[in-house]
């Protein structure tokens, strides 16, 4: 800019064919514009004349040339960038320094990518994969298992217990026998498909039955009541003959005294006591 006419408004020197800037409507030389209103640049601590690209960041200023990354020194200008500690750091840097980095392949996790994190760790999103299947896990289930992590698919196929049953995988509740295991709903007595879980059981011959079931099937029957001889809450049984009773039934069938400890003579399915049997002139 040049003027025949003004005087520096701060020097009064005249600007006649004079190059010279405007500063608040009043014109300055460039040494007085320099000296009153120019910034220092942060990088190299040197004026940035009127003749000069000002690049301003946060109230501080920098040459167009000195505005460049603290680390790699490569230029800023029209790029992004961040700022760490007054320091101005391209993208790439800023990441390699002060991002996290991908447990899997250690490189830095760019701001802005997408990131998996879990117990402490971070991934890129296509890093963090099923041990099994290398498929990326992203936002579906996962289970870990000893420092491995896989999709939900594949830990079922390889860990989780199978019912007995149904043959399918156990996810939620689930029943342990004799360490083979069942779905609450699967664990059926084999006879009456009652549901076992917190019921009395026993089993035989690798099938499972309520106690009621198992012993109208299994267990010895009393002579003189016929009822299941079960042995449940410490019962006592008297056996003769591959003939049995519940001591509390195991009396004489003519006068009703308890045989247990006794002398006793049997008839087909009746007991006698002694003093019964000489009566009917039976023979001990």
């Amino acid at each position: 800019m040049t003027s025949n006419n003004d005087d520096c408004h701060h020097c009064s020197k005249s600007l006649a064919g004079m190059k010279y800037t405007v500063q608040d409507d009043a014109p300055y030389c460039v040494p007085c514009y320099n000296h009153l209103f120019a910034n220092i640049c942060e990088d190299c601590n040197k004026t940035i004349g009127c003749d000069s690209k000002d690049l301003a960041y946060k109230e501080r200023h920098w040459h167009e040339a000195c505005f460049k990354c603290a680390k790699c020194n490569h230029s800023l200008v029209e790029k992004p960038f961040a700022s760490r500690m007054d320091l101005l750091l391209c993208i790439e840097c800023c990441s390699n320094e002060y991002s996290s980095k991908c447990f899997s392949c250690k490189k830095a996790i760019m701001p802005g990518s997408r990131k998996v994190e879990f117990n402490g760790n971070s991934w890129h999103e296509t890093c963090f994969i099923c041990k099994d299947c290398k498929q990326p896990i992203g936002s579906k289930s996962f289970i870990p298992k000893d420092s491995e992590d896989y999709c939900l698919q594949c830990f079922e196929k390889h860990f989780a217990k199978q019912c007995r049953a149904c043959k399918q995988v156990i996810t939620t509740e689930g029943v342990t026998y004799f360490g083979e295991s069942w779905h609450k709903e699967c664990f059926l007595c084999t006879r009456c498909k009652k549901q076992l879980a917190g019921l009395k059981l026993t089993s035989r011959d690798k099938l499972v039955y309520c106690m009621e079931c198992f012993c109208i099937i299994y267990a010895k029957k009393c002579v003189a009541c016929a009822k299941p001889i079960t042995g449940e809450g410490g019962t006592k049984y008297v056996s003769f003959e591959a003939r049995h009773w519940h001591s509390d039934c195991f009396s004489c069938s003519k006068c009703a005294v308890s045989l247990v400890g006794q002398r006793f003579i049997t008839q087909q399915d009746s007991v006698f006591c002694s003093e019964c049997a000489k009566g009917a002139r039976m023979q001990t």
